[in-house]
């Protein structure tokens, strides 16, 4: 326990703030070359998803970075509070947990409501359905009473029931069907309509329904455009996104 108090934070607060940025700017990220247009879905590829995972902790500012790597409507995120960081970006990945407590109270983390509404985009109606008190069901400890598919759909309805400016979403539907990622899919853009989401994921359905995709390459951005237009004039993107070796996409190229 005096190992744990005695921790350092990894990034300190700015000792003289700089004026935020408004609603609705561009986030950017140097490292990559990544520039998220706002209120767009916006998804990232690559071949390793540690990479991609690493750049979404960058633009959350969940890992330290330089100063002026990371930016949000040009102002470095290292020179804004920490609390509004947190408050205006949010970055969920696959590997976060639930707490236990009420169901209602354990999605509804940042006190908006809107929490039905949330469980329909994530496509998670149906785990409520088995629940017996539905939303107020008191979930267990990381949320082990509920299969791998389950959390992950209710980590998704936690997520965008806090309904941030930006979310950032890493591989969010890596553990569910693909009848239920479809539904995802759909259901994620309309939910979202308006709002700047980034996620990062290989799923053509997902990718499908982003205005842009950008392609990584050794964590840089090498090409990005509509999920289509990549698919015709990327022999690498298609290689990563339809699991083909690259040398088979060269030859269909």
């Amino acid at each position: 326990m005096c190992r744990v108090l005695a921790l350092e934070p990894d990034l300190d607060e700015p000792v003289d703030p700089a004026p935020a940025p408004p609603v609705g700017s561009e986030l950017a990220d140097a490292r990559s070359g990544l520039r998220v247009a706002p209120g767009r879905l916006t998804a990232i590829v690559t071949e390793h998803p540690d990479e991609s995972a690493s750049l979404a902790d960058r633009l959350g500012l969940c890992a330290p970075v330089p100063d002026d790597e990371v930016t949000l409507g040009g102002v470095p995120l290292t020179a804004l509070p920490r609390a509004d960081v947190r408050r205006r970006v949010v970055v969920s990945d696959s590997g976060a947990q639930l707490f236990s407590g009420p169901l209602r109270e354990v999605l509804d983390v940042a006190g908006r409501g809107g929490v039905e509404q949330a469980v329909a985009a994530a496509s998670a109606q149906d785990v409520l359905a088995e629940l017996p008190a539905g939303l107020d069901t008191v979930v267990t400890e990381k949320g082990r009473s509920f299969s791998g598919g389950q959390r992950q759909r209710l980590v998704l309805a936690r997520a965008l029931a806090a309904d941030p400016e930006v979310l950032v979403l890493v591989e969010p539907t890596s553990a569910v069907d693909a009848h239920t990622e479809a539904r995802i899919a759909s259901r994620l853009r309309e939910h979202r309509a308006g709002r700047t989401t980034v996620v990062t994921t290989v799923s053509p359905l997902l990718l499908d329904t982003a205005d842009e995709v950008a392609f990584l390459v050794d964590g840089r951005v090498v090409a990005s455009g509509t999920h289509a237009w990549l698919l015709e004039s990327e022999p690498g993107y298609r290689a990563v996104v339809t699991r083909e070796t690259a040398d088979l996409a060269e030859e269909a190229s």
